[in-house]
């Protein structure tokens, strides 16, 4: 019997505080209404999904190293630590999966420092300013990249 593509979800910094934080930015679902909506998609897809959320940095490492072997794709919000964290960069390097970076905001339409990822390198696809849409056309995008 095939099991389901196991597939980690990762939420960096202040993603906790969506629905309440900057919603003319981020809109107005909470991170609990996103991944109940994850869950239910990725059901439909045939995945097992994992979703996580940290304020810390190398929390989200660890479970980076954790998944290595283990995962069969990685979807990563890493909130502002995109555009900081070569430890998220060099734990991503481990993974031999397809790995989408994801946010919920155009970054390109926001302030410079927002333009560079130290994830994007590494990326397999980048989806951004889709809002919580976003979350499913990466479920979507990791799917199809599995199956082909």
């Amino acid at each position: 019997m095939a099991t389901e593509p196991q597939i980690l979800l990762l939420n960096g910094p202040n993603l906790n505080m969506l629905g309440q934080r900057e919603p003319a930015i981020y809109g107005t679902d909470t991170l609990a209404e996103i991944e109940q909506r994850c869950h239910a998609h990725a059901d439909a897809l045939g995945l097992a999904l994992n979703f996580k959320q940290s304020n810390h940095e190398g929390e989200l490492v660890t479970w980076i190293q954790d998944a290595n072997g283990v995962c069969d794709g990685l979807i990563i919000n890493a909130g502002a630590y995109t555009h900081t964290s070569i430890a998220l960069l060099d734990a991503l390097t481990l993974l031999d999966c397809p790995i989408i970076e994801l946010h919920l905001s155009n970054v390109f339409a926001r302030e410079k420092f927002r333009h560079h990822s130290y994830i994007s390198p590494v990326a397999t696809g980048v989806i951004c300013g889709l809002g919580g849409h976003g979350y499913m056309l990466a479920m979507d995008a990791v799917k199809r990249l599995l199956d082909d």
